[in-house]
């Protein structure tokens, strides 16, 4: 009995196998490039596909942001210094048509086109560019990218470069620099202060000057300054009056305050 239906089993199996590979699900992140004897048929998907086995061919295509590592590149900047970069990149695939006919691996060629874009773009810059101005250059590297790509159908959605890695005498010459940096802009502001404050003392003498007032007022705070401060020096303030009279003093006699010589050689005193 089972021998009389292995000649009708045998074509049954051999027709589920055909059915099994004639259809294909893709979901919603996929597309399906298909091609009739070799030639570009349509772009089918999400959902159930029928494809003719031996007759027809299909190439799945993920529409989904792809994350490509770029290798570590040795890069030599303008100004003659070598470091190595190594950066990630981000694209996806907006056309499958173009994508699977136009290249051969869209994901090997991508990566080449970055690599090589990376050392064009980073050898026009200094190394001090590099460090600081990393978005600049993302952007850059970015429009170049892309500006290629879009003949296969990709879009760079966005490039970064992750790390810049020096040698060891570079980083100590870095450090060097920066310390130096430091210094100078303290000096600069230290010199800065010490010129604000003499405008200030300045103003301040012409105010005092305009007004003899303040300056007694001056002269006893800081008489009752230097009464605060534990010192043994003793001060006896005298009125100002009386340092004019021996000013005065001094320049109507012509010979000081307190006395001179005349031209015989004696000692006169103030009066005499």
């Amino acid at each position: 009995m089972i021998g009389d239906l292995i000649p009708y089993l045998a074509p049954t199996v051999v027709l589920l196998l055909i059915l099994g590979s004639a259809i294909k699900i893709l979901p919603e992140y996929e597309r399906g490039v298909v091609f009739f004897l070799g030639r570009f048929q349509g772009v089918k998907g999400p959902g159930l596909i029928i494809v003719i086995p031996g007759i027809q061919q299909l190439v799945r295509v993920d529409l989904r942001v792809i994350t490509l590592d770029v290798p570590s590149q040795d890069v030599i900047s303008k100004d003659n210094v070598t470091v190595r970069v190594n950066a990630v990149l981000y694209f996806r695939v907006t056309d499958p048509e173009r994508a699977i006919i136009r290249v051969e691996d869209y994901g090997s060629a991508t990566s080449q086109l970055a690599q090589t874009t990376l050392r064009s773009v980073l050898g026009k810059h200094d190394l001090d560019e590099m460090l600081s101005e990393r978005d600049k250059l993302n952007s850059d590297i970015q429009e170049i990218i892309d500006a290629q790509t879009e003949e296969w159908g990709i879009k760079v959605a966005n490039v970064e470069i992750k790390h810049v890695d020096l040698n060891e005498n570079m980083i100590r010459a870095i450090a060097r620099q920066a310390e130096a940096e430091r210094e100078r802009r303290a000096k600069v502001i230290h010199a800065e202060g010490e010129l604000q404050a003499s405008r200030k003392l300045v103003e301040a003498a012409e105010v005092m000057s305009s007004n003899s007032g303040s300056m007694q007022l001056r002269y006893l705070q800081t008489l009752a300054d230097m009464s605060n401060n534990n010192s043994s020096t003793i001060v006896f303030p005298l009125p100002m009056e009386i340092m004019n009279t021996f000013m005065n003093s001094g320049k109507s006699t012509g010979k000081g305050g307190f006395g001179g010589v005349s031209g015989d050689g004696e000692t006169q005193q103030p009066g005499e």
